[in-house]
Formats: C-alpha cells, structure tokens, sequence
C-alpha cells in the first residue's frame, strides 16, 4: 500500500476552502493518511507555497507527530498534535493561505520518520526540521492544493 495523503476538504490539485485561509477562519484543513511504511515511529509536516513572490513561503511546520496518528483535524487548538514548528513568519502554528495575487499551490508534506522524536523544542525552524529529519526518513506523502484570494 502507498503512502497517501489526503484531506477531506479538498482534492488533490483542488481549490482550498477560504475557511483554511486568511480570508476566513485560518484553520489548517483536516488531513489524513494511510500506508506509512513499516517502521515510522512520527511524523512530520510541512506546509509551503512555492510561489510567494519572495520565494518559498513556510505555512506550517508540525513535527514529532506520534506515528500513532493518521489524521489532524481541523480543529488543533482544542487538542494539540505534535509539537509546533517557526512558519516563515517566525510563529509557530498553521498559517493559511493568503496569497497577494494570483492562484498559488500550497504543498501539504507528511514525512513519515525512523524515530519518536527530532529531539527539538518548540519553535524550531523549519531548516532546523528538515536537518534533523533528514537522516531518518523513510518516505513521503504530498497533497497540494490551490487557493486564489477574490
């Protein structure tokens, strides 16, 4: 079985709801997974947009999710999920899209890890994220979708 990820709100290349966005609630949309390969021991995400004018833009970082997960909800503020990476706005959380012009694609990336945890503290970067996952991913699942403000 592959390594998918998905969201129920909205379909692979799709357009995201404004209720994910900074024109509405600013929630990350609910997200779900299936296949993680045999020996995950946590995940992580990473959410971004390729095409901000400034270069890539972090929405997200989310690390040391237990592997015992398949989903996040929408809804992380009444139960929070893993431990809360820098967006390139140097806050921890989700970010919505928000772009100045145009559609945009914001990549969704879930990397399943050979390990419980990163072993970093809350608010790390998400270079600091990427280092300390890149000797033990296993694999990844990628969602994108688009968002255009109106």
């Amino acid at each position: 079985m592959a390594f998918t990820l998905s969201s129920p709100a909205f379909a692979s290349g799709g357009d995201i709801q404004g209720r994910f966005t900074c024109d509405g609630d600013d929630v990350p949309p609910p997200l779900t997974w299936a296949g993680a390969p045999a020996g995950t021991k946590s995940f992580v995400l990473i959410v971004d947009d390729p095409d901000a004018p400034k270069g890539t833009f972090t929405h997200w970082v989310l690390f040391d999710i237990p592997a015992t997960r398949h989903d996040l909800p929408s809804d992380l503020h009444a139960k929070p999920v893993g431990v809360p990476g820098k967006n390139s706005m140097g806050n921890s959380g989700y970010m919505g899209p928000c772009p100045p012009s145009g559609t945009h694609r914001y990549y969704f990336r879930l990397i399943a890890l050979a390990v419980p945890t990163l072993g970093l503290s809350a608010g790390a970067s998400r270079g600091e994220v990427e280092r300390a996952a890149a000797r033990h991913t296993i694999t990844t699942a990628e969602l994108m979708g688009r968002y255009s403000r109106r």
